[in-house]
């Protein structure tokens, strides 16, 4: 089960941490700025300056694919069905998920991502998969 953090002065909880991968959205104030932080969208987040969002990589390559993006449409009833999908597309996406294992070896990682939903997200699928393969690769 995922360590819930909570942020100082009560604020609202706006990280989950697994295998020291955390997510959290963009519009919110950084919570951990030791951390490095990866945009992990396809699309760069509206109303938001590339100025004003401190991020280390913009990794838009291992977001999914446009046409499973729009078929998901945030759609809950769709959920496990593109968990499945966007798995299968990381899996053939090496480049863009070594990338992302790169960041993770050299410390902890924050997935950034920017829709509402924090539980119905590709940034969740992403950190699993991150989590999976490092598990598989460093035990």
């Amino acid at each position: 089960m995922p360590i819930v953090m909570a942020c100082p002065a009560f604020r609202e909880l706006t990280m989950v941490e697994t295998a020291r991968i955390s997510i959290e959205r963009v519009y919110n104030t950084p919570v951990d700025n030791s951390c490095a932080r990866l945009l992990v969208d396809g699309i760069w987040p509206r109303g938001v300056s590339k100025d004003e969002l401190s991020i280390d990589a913009w990794i838009k390559n291992v977001a999914p694919s446009a046409n499973l993006r729009k078929w998901f449409d945030h759609d809950r009833e769709k959920w496990g069905e593109f968990r499945n999908r966007y798995f299968h597309e990381l899996a053939d996406n090496r480049d863009a998920v070594g990338e992302c294992l790169d960041w993770r070896r050299k410390g902890p990682v924050i997935l950034l991502y920017a829709a509402k939903d924090r539980d119905h997200i590709q940034a969740v699928v992403l950190r699993e998969y991150l989590t999976q393969r490092l598990t598989n690769t460093e035990v």
